[in-house]
């Protein structure tokens, strides 16, 4: 087995701890940190060998590693309904890795200050909490079975998966083309009889002949297919056949195409072409089902064939309202393959599914949202509603392949539909071990794009997922850990989830050189739960990596911005690549423009501004910007001295002397005793606590998947230099230390990062801060701030308030006395 270094951060160490291990060793159940629950959902109760690789990661503080798995399998009721199909279940939009060869790759060691090993500092494993336990148990039930089926499951079909809904009804008998349907086999001597009369009377048989020449030899055994589609006398064969192409009738020529499709012709043929020509031509003469079975033999043959899905879309643009149930599913079926979109049927398919929607089996519903999921079909709120109110009360009896392509679909529309999410938590998490990678990371993803937290499903993940993490593809193993950043959680198994993602992705890195976007996924996603894996941050950073970006179908600048000045705050010791410059510039000021445009301006943050200028003396106490831009947030920047007064700093108003009694309210001593004294013990249920969190509270994520949502660049690190310095940032400008000690060497002075938050920084329904917004705090807290926060639950009520409870609440938050006790 191939040995892979990797570098682990254990607790109350300040240096990198390396041991050696192997890519399928296990790392130690338990964790040395004590982790803290965090604050429930409101709503809920709750093998070949691989080639060496070097792994070194970076050692921030409270640096934590896990780790995360991989696709879908059926449900133990699909599973009994549907025994033949078992053996892999998968999405149709696969990625294959290029060629089966095993390659070396080496990764150059950029920094020299990795310290020595050290040896003795394994923590000892602790006790598995009670969720641990629960999953193992799972685990261990299906384990046998997974050890069974593990080959089939994860060698799937992606092209038979999708059209299990055609098994469902005998209606797609006549619509679609049935590979597993039995026929008799042709004797090898009948199939050389055959080519020696085709090479004798070349030219002179007829069309039906022809083609039952060709019917009969697809009959041969599957094992001389490939000699057979070589051999001259059939290609004289197929000559015959293109020359008397317009001589057949519809069905001797759709029964050549099937032939095809047995033989696996490859799908440039000269044949072929003439077929699809004749095919075009002869559409509008055909009936519904034949034009369907065509199409379906296409898709078989892997052919694109955009002019005949063209006729075809206006054949059934006319005959809408003569589609039967079966021809309407094999038709969405058919869109969602050829990746397009018909415009003009948008609104008719949605009004077929309304039709139809209680009629369909469950199978055909998953089909349905496959097909508008892979075109990319917009539907309404209304029907996405419908079928997840359908989908959430018959969940237990669904495949999971069919449950996943209607996950992919809630996702696409951006559906928040609780009973679903609710129920999935029920029925997922004993599938897990029975799920292929590519399910499991649709599953997980689609929870963290609609920022849903369930521990029992990311668990169940985390734990199936390092033995199958050989399977992953460069996109699965980004967004696993994407969606386990996103929704700050740390596995009970977390330094072996993250350690065999980290592997996976060196061992990919060739998949990224053709899909950049994938490495900045996961480098982000392990960014935002504190883990830098030097070389591959190193390797994002390079001039070669970062010119490829430019050529992806995604704006990956602002993914690239954000990773580079986490590394420099986090990171000083990070001695790689670096953007250059005119990079940060250029980006900076994209984000600054556009913040100037959405963000500044938003209600909440607007009153939020006035009232803090009113209650502390003016503008030039409070400034609205983003401290760190990279984060793609604002920020309210208020200074204070040590005795609680405020600090005028936003220099670019030039009224700097203004005294608090006169504006607004005044602020006298027997208002703020009351004020004080009218107070709750009981602190702001997010932020003002944040000095006491475990470092695993730190951790959240960005709003969508890794394309939603901005990342971008911070412009310098501002200092404070004395109690009424300008803070403005200086563009270009790179961090030369760790700023986390600013503060005490400020005694004279604390500065706070105010944040409005929103509910898109949180979990859906709970009070769980997302990946992102736990990495800007955290990186805030580093330069220096100390972070209030006016939750939305909080400040969004008190907006239709009086103006006295709400300068009141303020006048609560910054001048805490425990704001002033933590800076000193």
């Amino acid at each position: 087995m191939a040995t892979v270094l990797i570098c682990r951060r254990f607790p109350r160490l300040s240096r990198v701890t390396t041991f050696s291990t192997t890519a399928k060793c296990k790392a130690e159940s338990g964790s040395n940190k004590s982790k803290q629950k965090k604050e429930e959902n409101p709503e809920t109760t709750n093998t070949s060998t691989e080639s060496a690789a070097t792994i070194q990661l970076l050692n921030p503080l409270d640096y934590r590693v896990s780790y995360n798995p991989s696709a879908y399998a059926k449900s133990r009721a699909a599973s009994q309904q549907h025994a033949a199909r078992n053996s892999g279940q998968a999405l149709g939009d696969t990625f294959t890795s290029p060629g089966t060869a095993q390659v070396q790759h080496t990764f150059s060691t950029v920094s020299s200050q990795a310290l020595p090993p050290v040896r003795d500092a394994l923590p000892k494993p602790k006790s598995k909490p009670v969720l641990e336990q629960t999953i193992s148990a799972l685990l261990s039930v299906a384990q046998t079975k997974e050890e069974a089926e593990k080959g089939k499951i994860e060698m799937h079909d992606s092209k038979e998966d999708p059209r299990m809904f055609q098994k469902g009804r005998p209606e797609y008998r006549s619509l679609s083309y049935d590979k597993f349907e039995p026929i008799e086999t042709l004797p090898l001597e009948e199939g050389d009889s055959i080519l020696h009369s085709v090479a004798v009377c070349e030219g002179s048989q007829s069309p039906g002949t022809i083609t039952d020449y060709f019917c009969r030899l697809s009959r041969l055994p599957v094992e001389q297919h490939a000699a057979l589609v070589s051999e001259l006398r059939f290609n004289t064969l197929c000559r015959c056949a293109v020359k008397n192409i317009r001589l057949f009738s519809t069905s001797d020529l759709i029964d050549i195409l099937k032939a095809c499709v047995r033989l696996v012709v490859p799908p440039t043929h000269p044949l072929l072409n003439a077929c699809e020509s004749e095919f075009c031509r002869r559409v509008w003469d055909m009936n519904l089902d034949q034009v369907l079975l065509v199409a379906d033999c296409w898709r078989c043959l892997e052919r694109s064939v955009p002019s005949y899905l063209s006729i075809l879309f206006s054949y059934a643009n006319m005959h809408w309202k003569d589609l039967t149930l079966p021809q309407f599913v094999q038709l969405v079926y058919i869109i969602g393959e050829g990746r397009r979109s018909p415009a003009d049927l948008t609104q008719k398919m949605e009004s077929m599914i309304l039709k139809y929607l209680d009629s369909f089996t469950l199978e055909e519903v998953g089909a349905v949202c496959l097909g508008l999921f892979k075109s990319l079909s917009g539907i309404s709120n209304h029907i996405m509603r419908k079928i997840a109110d359908r989908v959430s009360l018959q969940m237990e009896d669904m495949s999971t392949y069919a449950l996943v392509n209607v996950l992919k679909m809630l996702r696409y529309t951006r559906m928040d539909h609780l009973p679903v999410m609710k129920e999935l938590g029920k029925v997922i998490p004993a599938r897990i071990p029975t799920i292929n990678i590519q399910g499991i990371m649709h599953i997980t993803l689609t929870c963290s794009s609609l920022h849903y937290f369930d521990e029992g499903i990311m668990a169940a993940v985390a734990m199936s997922l390092p033995s199958k993490v050989t399977y992953c593809r460069s996109k699965d193993a980004a967004k696993f850990l994407w969606s386990f950043g996103c929704l700050d959680y740390e596995p009970p198994n977390e330094e072996e989830f993250y350690s065999s993602l980290i592997e996976q992705m060196h061992r990919k890195l060739h998949e990224f050189r053709k899909f950049p976007e994938h490495l900045l996924t996961g480098l982000l996603g392990l960014a935002f739960v504190k883990r830098f894996p030097e070389e591959l941050i190193d390797y994002a950073l390079r001039d070669e990596f970062v010119q490829k970006t430019r050529s992806s179908k995604y704006e990956l600048k602002k993914d690239l911005f954000t990773l580079s000045k986490s590394v420099e705050i986090e990171c000083p010791s990070y001695q790689g690549n670096r953007l250059p410059p005119q990079l940060y510039e250029e980006v900076t000021e994209m984000v600054l423009n556009f913040a100037e445009q959405e963000i500044y301006v938003r209600p909440e943050i607007v009153e939020a501004v006035s009232l803090l200028q009113n209650m502390l003396g003016g503008p030039e106490y409070v400034k609205n910007h983003m401290i760190l831009p990279h984060t793609r947030s604002s920020d309210l920047e208020v200074h204070l001295a040590m005795d609680g007064h405020p600090i005028p700093f936003n220099l670019k108003d030039p009224i700097a002397d203004k005294k608090l009694k006169d504006i607004g309210v005044s602020l006298t001593d027997e208002l703020m005793t009351q004020l004080i004294k009218g107070r709750s013990n009981n602190q702001s249920p997010v932020e003002v606590e944040n000095a006491d969190r475990t470092p695993g509270q730190e951790r959240g994520e960005e709003a969508q998947t890794p394309r939603t949502g901005d990342r971008d660049a911070f412009s310098g690190g501002p200092l404070i230099a004395g109690a009424r310095l300008q803070v403005e940032p200086k563009l270009g400008r790179c961090l030369e230390a760790p700023p986390s000690l600013t503060l005490n060497r400020q005694p004279q002075g604390v500065k706070l990062a105010i944040q409005v938050s929103n509910r898109n920084h949180y979990c859906y329904c709970s009070k769980r801060l997302l990946g992102l917004h736990c990495l800007k705090r955290r990186q805030l807290r580093q330069l220096g701030y100390v972070v209030v926060e006016l939750p939305f639950w909080e400040w969004f009520p008190l907006l239709k308030r009086t103006r006295l409870e709400k300068l009141s609440y303020l006048h609560y938050k910054v001048f805490d006395p425990a704001l002033l006790s933590r800076a000193g």
